[in-house]
């Protein structure tokens, strides 16, 4: 059976009597070169153990089942799980695990099903989950590498430079715990069925945290004050989001203390500047007491 025929797919799905849930966000893979092409960028080879999210039907599982060691594929949708069973037979070294990415203890769970091996994550992800689904595998804190295919715009979004229009707050997040690369783009020809947008096969490789961030918790606060309201100056929308722990001299102090213009943006800080910014914030906390 070709997974990525869009005949077999209409024959399997039929028999099954399955339908598409747009609430689960549901796009199913009709071109081989595309799971093929994840599937080589991820990583699987021997001695790894692959963590799926959203099989499908299983068209990325075999592809990833023939290159590493086991394969374990979380599907929240049961319906999928008897078509599982069919397509993934002659793959034993494939594990299906029923549930939701967003409630598992990954790091529970690769290591009881992939002991002995070096982990990875790989996935095209439902649309309606990609930021959450995304950290949820960032935090678990347990995966060589991380490679989805996403929307190209949130993608662009994770990789983008600061002072550019599609840097945010979901930016520094990923680039302060991971290395991302965009690989390549996937038409929505490519999907049955075809959603509105491009996507795009994302590699994420997690690095040690910056040194410079010496507080994560009070660094990630400013980050997000910083692009609560975009519009607004750096100062005005710190002073929007963190009023009630800073007082607005205190913030313009600690804004001229980096060096920065006073009328400059969020998104126009790099995450040295943030962590230079948040530093400089406590500072003034401090002298205030």
């Amino acid at each position: 059976m070709d997974l990525c025929n869009i005949n077999d797919i209409k024959a399997l799905l039929s028999r099954h009597g399955f339908r598409f849930s747009k609430s689960m966000g549901q796009n199913f893979l009709i071109e081989d070169w595309v799971p093929r092409d994840i599937a080589d960028a991820s990583g699987a080879a021997p001695g790894v153990g692959v963590v799926e999210v959203g099989p499908g039907i299983g068209p990325l599982t075999r592809e990833l089942s023939l290159r590493a060691d086991k394969v374990v594929s979380i599907e929240l949708d049961r319906s999928l799980l008897p078509i599982l069973a069919e397509t993934l037979s002659d793959h034993p070294n494939a594990e299906i695990f029923p549930g939701d990415v967003l409630k598992t203890d990954l790091p529970a769970l690769v290591s009881e099903k992939l002991a002995g091996l070096s982990p990875i994550a790989c996935a095209n992800l439902p649309y309606n989950i990609t930021t959450p689904a995304i950290t949820a595998l960032i935090e678990a804190g347990c995966f060589g590498s991380i490679t989805v295919m996403i929307q190209r715009e949130v993608a662009r979004r994770i990789c983008a430079a600061p002072g550019t229009g599609d840097y945010g707050a979901f930016s520094v997040y990923c680039q302060y715990h991971t290395k991302p690369e965009i690989l390549f783009d996937v038409p929505p020809s490519c999907f049955i069925p075809a959603p509105k947008v491009t996507s795009s096969v994302l590699r994420m490789v997690p690095q040690t945290p910056p040194a410079e961030v010496d507080d994560p918790k009070h660094f990630f606060q400013v980050v997000r004050a910083a692009f609560a309201q975009r519009r607004k100056t750096l100062l005005n929308s710190l002073s929007s989001a963190l009023g009630g722990t800073y007082q607005k001299e205190a913030i313009a102090n600690a804004i001229a203390q980096c060096g920065l213009p006073e009328n400059i943006r969020g998104e126009r800080l790099s995450i040295s500047d943030f962590a230079a910014l948040s530093k400089a914030l406590r500072r003034q906390e401090t002298r205030s007491l």
